[in-house]
């Protein structure tokens, strides 16, 4: 699961993670769960982001997007914009996309995660890998 390997459960610098939990993961929402995930949308958008402190990378993050999808990314430090950081990135695509059978990733530079799947094809993208099926997709909630 994304956050038992990603993020920094003890230390998660939101505490947002547990109202995400309950009502994404375990299916066990609050009344309160609600409103507190309210806060993180995206000005009138259903679209939200988690930034979490990560046990190995910079940040985790995780995306509820327009559509009800999961994006799940991380965040590499290179402060010399270094080539090894985009091998780095495209490694951690394909480790990621095994890991989770995910259909696509993409990578970019100081870019924010998706919102939607138009915000998906966007040409800030530098690195893409894989496709996402044009089909309306029907998700269970995402297993984070």
């Amino acid at each position: 699961m994304f956050i038992d390997r990603y993020v920094n459960t003890d230390g998660p610098g939101d505490q947002r993670l547990s109202a995400f939990t309950r009502t994404y993961i375990t299916g066990t929402p609050t009344d309160a769960d609600a409103s507190t995930l309210a806060d993180l949308r995206w000005s009138d958008r259903d679209a939200f982001t988690l930034y979490l402190r990560s046990s190995e990378y910079s940040w985790a993050m995780i995306t509820i997007t327009d559509d009800d999808a999961a994006v799940l990314g991380l965040s590499l430090a290179d402060p010399d914009n270094s080539p090894l950081a985009r091998q780095k990135a495209e490694q951690l695509i394909y480790q990621l996309r095994r890991e989770f059978a995910a259909p696509a990733g993409i990578a970019g530079v100081e870019m924010p995660p998706p919102g939607s799947r138009k915000e998906w094809q966007e040409d800030q993208v530098q690195l893409r890998v894989g496709t996402l099926d044009e089909s309306p997709t029907t998700l269970e909630p995402p297993r984070c």
